[in-house]
C-alpha cells in the first residue's frame, strides 16, 4: 500500500512543527522505542524525539550504523510485541535498512521505518544524498507514505501504525515506511529547548515463558498416528494441543513449545524410524508455526501420502496462499477432528525412542570434555533463563539436536527465522535485551558474530543491556561441512575451494575485539567451562563467552551421533 499526500491549498508547517506532530502521533500509536541513526536531513525528527525523550514519552537508542539500527529496532519490537521505529537520514542510509525490513516482513514484526528526505524541489536535481526513497522496500512493507515538506504527517503516521500492527483485515503485521521530506531550517528556533521533567518512564513489556492448558481431547475422536510439529513462533498452544490429544511433540527451539511431557528432543533423527516402511508409520502431521531447520522435517512435509494441516488462526506473512501442501485450519476444534488422538502405544513409542536417543546422544557428547557445537547448544539451552536468542546457521540447529526439553519453559526464545539470515544478530539481541529488560543470552557462531561486530557499539551514555553473548569460535563457517559441500571437500577435487569460499577461515582475536568495544570477555574450551561461565548470573555488564573449538571433526561427530541414535532406537522399536 502506497500513499502520497497531494492536494490544493494546505497549511505549511515548519520542519520542526511537522516532526513534532509525527512524534506525537507515533507516541499516541504505541511507539515507545525509537532507534536513531545520525544525519542532517533527519534532524527535525531527531530534535522532536529528543524533546519526547526528555519528557519521558519515548526512549531513544543511537546507532551510527543504519543496518545495526534497523535490527536493534527489530529486536525491540520482538521483545515488547509493540511497534518500534528506526530513524535515518536520506540517501544510502535508507538502503541499509533493507535486511531488517525483509526480516520484519517475513516474520510479521511491526518495524516502523522513518526515512528523512529532500523536499520536492531538490529531487531529481542531483542534490547531495538524494535518491528515490519511496517504495524503496517494495513488497516488503505493508504501507509506504511520502509526506511532502510542510504537510501534516498525522494521518500518514496513524495509517502506518495500523498497517504495522495488523489492524487491516487479512493482513499480517509487518514493517512500514514513512518517508518524511523536510525543508530548511532543520534546527529548532532560537530560544527553544528541552522540557524539564524530573522523572522519566521506562517501558518494558517483555514476555515471559508460558504454558497453556487445553481440555483433554474428546473420547470420540479416532485414534491416529499423528505428530505435532512446532516450528518457529508456534507458541505454547502447540505443546498444549499435543498434550491434550496424547500426541508426540516435535518442537524446534524457537517455537516456544519445546517443553512438557510429550516433547521429544532429537526428533529429527527419529523420523526415519517412523517412516512408511516402519511398523508404526506416521499417518498425519499437524503444523504450528513455521518449521525451517531440518531436511528430515522438510521431507516429511513433502510426502504426498501423509496428510498435513497448518494451524492458522490469523493471517501470516511467511507464505503465499495456495503455495503450501498443508490444509490451513483456523480453529482448534477442526484441527482436533483432523489430528484425532494418539493411542498410548503411539505416544509411548515416541517417548521411549526419544529418551533412548537422548541418552545415546549425550553419551557421544560426554565421551570428550572438549566443547563441540552440539554440546555447546545443549549447555546453553540448559542454563539460559529470561530470554534466549539463537543465531542462524549451526547454533539453532545444535540446540534443536541436543537441547533436552524440560517439564516447563525456562526462557523465552527468539530467532531471526523470517529469512534465517545471519545479518544483524547482535543488534537484534541487543534490542531484545533492552526491550525485555531481563537476562538475555545470545548463542552465535563466529561468522555470525563477526558479521555484526559493529552491533557491539552502543550510543553515548547508554547503559549495558543484560546481554551475554556465547560465541562458538571454530575459525569459520562449520555448517557447510554438514551440507553437500562437506562431501565435495572430502573428495578433494576442488582443492581448498570449499574451505576458502564456504568455510571462510579467519584468525580474528575476539578478546581484542571485545576490549575495543568495552565488553567483558572470557575464553573456555570445554563444556564444563562453559557451564561454569553460564552458571554465574550477569552483573550488569555485557559479556562475551568465547568457546574455542575445532570444526575439522564435526562431520564425523554428527555421523557418530546418528549411528548411536539409530542403534539405540532399533532396540526400543524392535518387535
Amino acid at each position: 500500500m502506497t500513499s502520497e499526500n497531494t492536494g490544493p491549498a494546505r497549511n505549511i508547517l515548519t520542519s520542526l512543527a511537522a516532526a513534532r506532530v509525527a512524534v506525537a502521533s507515533l507516541v499516541e500509536g504505541g511507539v515507545h522505542y525509537v532507534v536513531v541513526a545520525p544525519g542532517s536531513r533527519s534532524a527535525p525528527m531527531a530534535y522532536a524525539l529528543a524533546e519526547a525523550d526528555a519528557a519521558g514519552l519515548v526512549e531513544l537508542l543511537v546507532r551510527i550504523d543504519e543496518r545495526s539500527a534497523g535490527f536493534t529496532a527489530l529486536g525491540l519490537a520482538l521483545s515488547t510485541g509493540a511497534p518500534a521505529a528506526v530513524l535515518t537520514t536520506s540517501g544510502t542510509a535508507v538502503g541499509n535498512l533493507l535486511p531488517a525490513v525483509m526480516e520484519a516482513n517475513h516474520a510479521a514484526v511491526p518495524l516502523v521505518v522513518i526515512s528523512a528526505d529532500r523536499p520536492s524541489e531538490l529531487r531529481g536535481t542531483g542534490a547531495n544524498q538524494t535518491t528515490i526513497q519511496l517504495d524503496l522496500f517494495g513488497e516488503h512493507v505493508r504501507f509506504a507514505a511520502d509526506v511532502p515538506a510542510g504537510d501534516n504527517p498525522q494521518r500518514a503516521v496513524e495509517t502506518a501504525l495500523s498497517a504495522a500492527t495488523g489492524a487491516f483485515d487479512d493482513v499480517a503485521p509487518g514493517p512500514v515506511q514513512l518517508n518524511l521530506a523536510f525543508r530548511d531550517p532543520l534546527v529548532p528556533a532560537e530560544g527553544e529547548g528541552l522540557p524539564a521533567v524530573p522523572d522519566r518512564r521506562h517501558y518494558s513489556v517483555g514476555r515471559s515463558p508460558e504454558a497453556l492448558v487445553l481440555p483433554p481431547a474428546p473420547s470420540g475422536l479416532p485414534e491416529r498416528r499423528t505428530v505435532v510439529l512446532a516450528g518457529h513462533d508456534a507458541g505454547p498452544v502447540a505443546e498444549a494441543f499435543a498434550r491434550a490429544h496424547n500426541l508426540p511433540l516435535l518442537a524446534e527451539p524457537s517455537s516456544n513449545s519445546r517443553f512438557g511431557p510429550n516433547a521429544v528432543g532429537p526428533y529429527r533423527l527419529l523420523l526415519e524410524h517412523f517412516g512408511p516402511e516402519s511398523a508404526l508409520p506416521i499417518e498425519r502431521v499437524v503444523v504450528f508455526g513455521r518449521p525451517t531447520l531440518s531436511r528430515p522435517v522438510a521431507s516429511l512435509l513433502a510426502r504426498r501420502d501423509v496428510p498435513s494441516a497448518l494451524y492458522q488462526p490469523v493471517a501470516v506473512a511467511w507464505y503465499e496462499s495456495g503455495r503450501r501442501r498443508e490444509t490451513p485450519i483456523d480453529n482448534l476444534t477442526d484441527l482436533a477432528e483432523f489430528s484425532g488422538r494418539g493411542s498410548s502405544e503411539w505416544l509411548d513409542s515416541w517417548l521411549l525412542s526419544g529418551a533412548s536417543a537422548q541418552h545415546a546422544l549425550d553419551e557421544v557428547l560426554s565421551s570428550s570434555d572438549a566443547a563441540t557445537g552440539p554440546s555447546v547448544g545443549a549447555t546453553v539451552w540448559k542454563h539460559s533463563r529470561g530470554q534466549l536468542v539463537l543465531g542462524s546457521s549451526n547454533g539453532i540447529r545444535d540446540v534443536d539436536l541436543a537441547g533436552q526439553p524440560g517439564p516447563e519453559p525456562l526462557a523465552t526464545v527468539f530467532a531471526n527465522r523470517g529469512l534465517a539470515g545471519i545479518d544483524g544478530t547482535i543488534s537484534t539481541a541487543t534490542g531484545i535485551a533492552w526491550g525485555g529488560r531481563q537476562e538475555t543470552t545470545l548463542l552465535v557462531g563466529d561468522v555470525t558474530f563477526l558479521h555484526d561486530a559493529g552491533g557491539l557499539l552502543l550510543g553515548f551514555g547508554e547503559p549495558d543491556p543484560l546481554l551475554r553473548i556465547v560465541v562458538l569460535n571454530d575459525g569459520g563457517g562449520a555448517i557447510f561441512d554438514l551440507l553437500e559441500h562437506g562431501s565435495v571437500r572430502a573428495a578433494g577435487q576442488y582443492g581448498d575451494v570449499v574451505e576458502r569460499l564456504f568455510g571462510t577461515p579467519h584468525t580474528v582475536d575476539i578478546s581484542a575485539l571485545a576490549a575495543a568495544y568495552g565488553v567483558e570477555h572470557c575464553l573456555v574450551t570445554t563444556t564444563a567451562g562453559l557451564a561454569e561461565a553460564l552458571s554465574s548470573r550477569p552483573d550488569g555488564r555485557r559479556q562475551i563467552i568465547e568457546v574455542r573449538t575445532d570444526r575439522v571433526a564435526l562431520r564425523e561427530l554428527h555421523g557418530r551421533i546418528k549411528a548411536a541414535v539409530a542403534a539405540a532406537v532399533a532396540g526400543v522399536l524392535a518387535p
